[in-house]
């Protein structure tokens, strides 16, 4: 999925001082000890309370506070290393790595889902053109073999962080996509701000392995695992209005799935 450009972004998280947190274990219960504490860690860092390269100082210092042993709160930090949610750094200590969006398969924007989980959402423009369909594009869309489409190349970053790069292709008569207005909010926004119903769609969720050029834009080593995602979305009409082909980073982001038993 080629670019104009690749913003620069950080090879490596920042690092703060150790953090102290308001934690406490309630003894009666019969929750297990490591798994309260494990809990509320696991809460602060959903809640950007302990931000990413936070560090939590050492199990010695947690289980005097606490008036835990060290084994317990061993325990609790290693689930949360397991999670991919702490990593333990040699001259460092225990690191908050990130904290990992789950997002539900539904027609959403991945921009407004964010938005509504407090984890203030950005983005930059990376490519805003029109050019001819790709076939695949073109077939999703159903255009003629020559028909062009509007073309938008995004970066979705929270907090600062790249979490997505995203392909959206429009057909070119459907809206304006002006540049500061993809910037400051979400795509499904501007089409409902201009009365564009969207009622289905029809998407793929796979996995892949990143080119060199997804690893520097989202700032992710060689070799990384990506989570992918084409969608073909329809208005109200039947209307295929959109196809989108993105990839998110499995190291912080997670699809999830809700079944129905049938009997």
């Amino acid at each position: 999925m080629p670019s104009r450009y690749a913003p620069s972004v950080p090879t490596h998280e920042p690092q703060h001082e150790p953090t102290h947190l308001r934690l406490a274990v309630d003894r009666a219960s019969p929750v297990p000890l490591y798994f309260q504490l494990a809990r509320q860690l696991e809460t602060a860092i959903g809640e950007g309370t302990l931000a990413p390269g936070s560090l939590l100082g050492n199990e010695i210092e947690l289980a005097a506070r606490l008036g835990l042993s060290r084994p317990t709160v061993r325990q609790a930090i290693r689930s949360l290393v397991d999670k991919g949610l702490l990593v333990r750094r040699r001259g460092v200590g225990t690191q908050v790595v990130h904290s990992r969006v789950a997002r539900q398969l539904e027609l959403s924007s991945l921009y407004d889902d964010l938005l509504a989980a407090g984890l203030h959402p950005s983005t930059q423009v990376l490519h805003n053109t029109r050019a001819d369909a790709p076939a695949e594009v073109a077939a999703a869309l159903e255009l003629p073999g020559s028909g062009q489409v509007a073309v938008v190349h995004r970066l979705r970053l929270t907090r600062g962080e790249p979490m997505a790069y995203l392909c959206n292709y429009l057909p070119c008569d459907l809206l304006e996509l002006p540049t500061a207005e993809l910037e400051s909010t979400g795509l499904y926004a501007l089409m409902r701000h201009q009365g564009i119903t969207m009622h289905s769609a029809q998407q793929e969720v796979g996995a892949r392995i990143a080119t060199d050029e997804e690893c520097a834009l989202l700032a992710e080593p060689p070799g990384a695992a990506l989570l992918t995602m084409r969608r073909t979305t329809y208005d109200d009409r039947g209307r295929p209005i959109e196809y989108a082909s993105h990839v998110y980073r499995a190291s912080r982001y997670a699809f999830e799935f809700r079944l129905l038993v049938r009997g």
